[in-house]
């Protein structure tokens, strides 16, 4: 029984540890995309960009979402599109869309482990300060000068992509404005997060800080997100709003796209503060 549950578990980690793209293709909306080589990572990055219609048509300049897993082929189609219909509807403000495509997602979005089945999901692992170097300072640089952009920054992603935006949230919460993190792994090193996470909000700022966060009815993913959840909810922290959104009838590969739309309307739209 207990060989069974072992790899059950590993199963599970190698499971939640895959990004899982939708087989529906999403239309491909008019975008940038520039490739630019990373002096933290030591490689190319390719990084694309979605603007409003509001962008040509004034002056001003724009909130930024940058976004993990934002490739063509990633997820990066089908969050535009919501945008756009959002923008469009009125329901959020017009903001830029970044999109940070993949290259090793695994190394880049896991922080350290000391769980050694953790750190069978791939060659690499742990590189999320590298990664997260990156995006503050080179990635904001490159976008600023090539954008008209405003300080207001949010990130957003899903699973593994959703354990890093809540690691950089409890460890660097001035990084970003908006947080939104969709089946966050939190189970990522014993779920060393949860269990520190505490002790990290005693350090918090006093800036305005938003965080967004869903579970689905997975038992691995739910059960760390709900007692993250918790912890918040006793924290009663001034200048920081959370939501925390259980939705029990999905699963992993479906959270992303059912919920995006509430967390979007939450954090850009105009009434959830």
């Amino acid at each position: 029984m207990k060989i069974i549950r072992v790899w059950f578990t590993f199963f599970l980690l190698l499971f939640f540890s895959c990004k899982i793209y939708s087989q529906v293709s999403d239309t491909i909306p008019t975008h940038d995309s520039i490739i630019f080589f990373s002096k933290q990572l030591k490689e190319n990055r390719k990084i694309n960009i979605w603007l409003p219609k509001q962008y040509k048509n004034s002056k001003a300049s724009f909130e930024v979402v940058y976004m993990l897993d934002g490739g063509i082929k990633e997820d990066f189609p089908h969050l535009a599109n919501t945008i756009s219909e959002l923008i469009n509807q009125h329901k959020i403000k017009p903001i830029i869309l970044v999109g940070i495509e993949n290259t090793q997602r695994r190394r880049d979005l896991t922080g350290f482990t000391v769980n050694e089945k953790d750190k069978e999901i791939a060659p690499v692992v742990g590189g999320s300060e590298a990664f997260r170097a990156f995006i503050k300072n080179e990635l904001f640089e490159e976008i600023n000068k090539r954008y008209r952009t405003k300080d207001t920054k949010t990130i957003i992603g899903e699973s593994l992509a959703g354990l890093f935006i809540t690691e950089t949230f409890l460890l660097y919460p001035a990084m970003f404005s908006n947080y939104i993190a969709f089946d966050p792994s939190l189970w990522w090193n014993n779920e060393y997060l949860v269990k520190e996470a505490d002790n990290f909000l005693n350090k918090f700022t006093n800036q305005p800080k938003n965080f967004w966060f869903a579970a689905s009815g997975v038992q691995g993913i739910y059960k760390p997100t709900n007692e993250l959840a918790s912890i918040f909810k006793n924290k009663h922290l001034s200048n920081f709003n959370y939501k925390y959104s259980f939705e029990p009838k999905e699963d992993h590969s479906t959270i992303f796209k059912a919920t995006k739309e509430k967390a979007l309307i939450w954090m850009l739209g105009s009434t959830h503060k």
